[in-house]
């Protein structure tokens, strides 16, 4: 512990972390609670003692959930928001304004971005909200890290495989605390953490097979041309992606109430499989202990044509299957359990009627993902959807794709992160990036 640091009181909490930023190496190794309260006497947030944030990206999924849960935050401040669309960034800066208004805060100073390098830059901003399609996260969580910015990112966490690799190594060098947005595990949608509960106290006996019910793989864009939507910075939209024509499947024109089918596209996504395959492989990964590792072989479908089917084993026996009859199905010695949101059953009925005891495995229970993410912004403790949880969830939806894109059998160390004896898969760990783009040295 520093001890010249600690020599003088802390009077706000900005100053804890712009002290902390400077500190990091030495200081940061170990958990850390803010001192002093965050309410003056009057039982109001002070302004000194919110934390600050950023939103890169500001489309639908920031717009009806980042956006409406920070800004209703009393101990959370909203500075700026940044969208490569003039229209929405505009659209989300009015929103914060309103709701500040509405409630008697200042709305006054919100700034609104095309380029989130002015975000990061700006040293009034303790965190960011990442937003933006898939093939958008991993720059700006590197570059967020090493400003020493605390990080929210939408799942899934990376496009490639080495960039859930370096988001680890990012997040753990400038002990940044970083939340990705898999929200099953702090029980939204369903009782999630309550399955987990279950499976890893033994339930179930020795857990056999588990199958996972999620979309299939993305495949190349093919879309025509369309007319440029005004106030669109394209190039920048594309970011590190080949150059292509617009077209508003990609990046719908104005402010829309769907979510976009970039996801459908290989340049941007990964289809289904790190769509909701983010939330549900995250589950399995979960309940199955594999937080810090993963599978060891991934196996292709005998139909090449086929979009389910891929199988991962682990080291312990395990088998994984992509597909089934909904969210995740774990089969084992003792009995069958499926959890998706909304539903939780098992056979025997006993398995999940029966209360969990003292003694069984217990999840830590959030009060919602956001609040997760801001409380352990505050106490430097690891959120419930961790750096690592997120990289090797991503990893092992990428490592299926990868399965149907080649159609090879492949051999995986989860721990060097690599394919054994396969120099060729290997080279599809990460992909080209159009210039300038590249991945930030960490």
């Amino acid at each position: 512990m520093n001890t010249e640091l600690n020599a003088q009181p802390l009077n706000t909490r900005r100053t804890f972390l712009r002290r902390v930023g400077a500190t990091a190496a030495t200081f940061l190794a170990a958990p850390m609670i803010v001192p002093g309260s965050v309410r003056g006497a009057s039982g109001a947030i002070q302004p000194s003692e919110r934390i600050t944030v950023g939103f890169i990206g500001t489309g639908k999924m920031a717009h009806d959930y980042h956006l409406r849960a920070l800004s209703g935050f009393k101990d959370v401040q909203c500075l700026a928001v940044c969208d490569v669309d003039r229209t929405r960034r505009l659209h989300a800066r009015k929103y914060i304004e309103d709701c500040y208004t509405k409630d008697g805060r200042s709305s006054k100073g919100i700034a609104a971005y095309n380029d989130f390098h002015e975000i990061i830059a700006r040293q009034d901003i303790d965190a960011v909200v990442i937003a933006t399609p898939d093939h958008w996260h991993t720059i700006p969580i590197i570059e967020a890290c090493k400003a020493r910015k605390d990080v929210y990112c939408e799942k899934p966490l990376t496009l490639t495989i080495r960039e859930a690799q370096v988001c680890i190594e990012a997040a753990r060098k400038y002990k940044r605390i970083l939340q990705t947005g898999s929200q099953q595990r702090s029980g939204v949608f369903g009782k999630f953490p309550l399955a987990v509960e279950i499976i890893r106290s033994g339930r179930l006996g020795k857990i056999k097979t588990v199958n996972v019910s999620v979309g299939g793989p993305s495949h190349w864009c093919d879309l025509a041309e369309e007319a440029m939507e005004p106030e669109l910075d394209w190039d920048r939209w594309l970011g590190q992606a080949p150059w292509r024509a617009y077209n508003s499947v990609l990046s719908p024109r104005g402010n829309h109430n769907h979510f976009p089918n970039w996801r459908a596209y290989r340049e941007y996504s990964g289809g289904g499989m790190t769509d909701s395959g983010a939330h549900h492989f995250d589950i399995a990964q979960w309940a199955l202990g594999m937080d810090h590792s993963g599978p060891v072989e991934i196996i292709p479908p005998d139909d090449e044509t086929a979009t389910t089917g891929v199988r991962y084993r682990y080291a312990n026996g395990v088998e994984m299957i992509h597909g089934g009859p909904g969210g995740c199905v774990f089969e084992g010695t003792l009995g069958r359990l499926q959890i998706d949101r909304g539903v939780l059953t098992s056979e025997p009925e006993s398995i999940v009627q029966e209360p969990i005891g003292e003694k069984d495995y217990h999840v830590r229970r959030t009060p919602g993902h956001h609040r997760d993410w801001i409380d352990c912004i505050r106490s430097r403790q690891q959120p419930i959807a961790g750096v690592e949880a997120g990289a090797r969830t991503a990893t092992v939806c990428h490592l299926g794709n990868l399965a149907y894109w080649h159609r090879r059998k492949l051999r995986w160390d989860p721990k060097h992160w690599h394919f054994i004896g396969d120099k060729e898969a290997n080279t599809w760990l990460d992909r080209e990036r159009r210039a300038p783009w590249k991945l930030p040295e960490v």
